[in-house]
């Protein structure tokens, strides 16, 4: 199958390095750019946990004392892999989605015995720190890093698309649903996405993207991309 990922190059290499295994062709064909936003020094030793729901919060650390042993909870497998990679060993990953993750932080971690550093994107699909806020955690967020939109596609992606429409594309925010959109309107793809079955992480990001005809549209949780594929006829 061909198959389009959307993320950043940072968040997609682990999951088109598996697919490609699988025999598949991958188009990677990123509709955002992350960008680090300047934050004060973080001291890990004001907590007892941080908090990552992407790769890119660890890409951006900006780091004052940094506690090795910290509990470090992570949304998945792959940023587990790059939490321990920026030196992190004590770490806890969830099934791939906030929700899970929550439920995590929740069932392994005591209310009362520290504050808690969640480190995200400016923007966010989920208030996870409200959620454990509500919960009787006491959590700091911190945006170390924000999202921008890619205005452009290259020749040889838009032709190769053309020629080969998509079987499966992946997307995974609002904005990025948003940026597609725009892109897909810009080249003209209508007539090629149309062949395309839609995977969307929530109906949320399914909203912005239903005025197009889909051949089909899903909803998926990060780390089931690849279980999906047999779903597609």
């Amino acid at each position: 199958m061909h198959i389009v990922i959307t993320r950043p190059k940072e968040d997609s290499l682990y999951l088109i390095e598996r697919l490609k295994k699988l025999g598949h062709i991958v188009t990677h064909l990123p509709v955002i750019k992350v960008e680090r936003l300047e934050t004060k020094k973080i001291n890990f030793q004001n907590y007892k946990a941080v908090i990552f729901t992407s790769s890119n919060a660890i890409k951006f650390l900006n780091i004052d004392i940094f506690d090795l042993k910290i509990k470090c909870y992570c949304v998945g497998e792959a940023t587990e892999l790059t939490a321990k990679q920026a030196g992190f060993i004590n770490t806890y990953s969830s099934e791939g989605t906030v929700d899970s993750l929550i439920e995590l932080i929740i069932r392994t971690s005591e209310t009362k015995s520290g504050k808690l550093l969640y480190l995200s994107s400016e923007f966010i699909s989920k208030d996870l720190d409200v959620d454990l806020i509500n919960a009787g955690f006491s959590v700091d967020r911190v945006s170390n890093y924000t999202t921008l939109p890619i205005e452009t596609i290259d020749e040889i992606t838009l032709d190769f698309l053309k020629k080969k429409s998509p079987d499966i594309i992946f997307i995974y925010s609002s904005k990025s649903a948003k940026n597609l959109f725009n892109l897909i309107n810009k080249y003209s793809l209508l007539n090629v996405v149309t062949h395309s079955n839609l995977m969307c992480i929530s109906e949320k990001v399914l909203l912005v993207l239903k005025q197009i005809k889909w051949k089909k549209v899903f909803i998926f949780n990060p780390g089931e991309e690849e279980f999906l594929l047999n779903k597609i006829n």
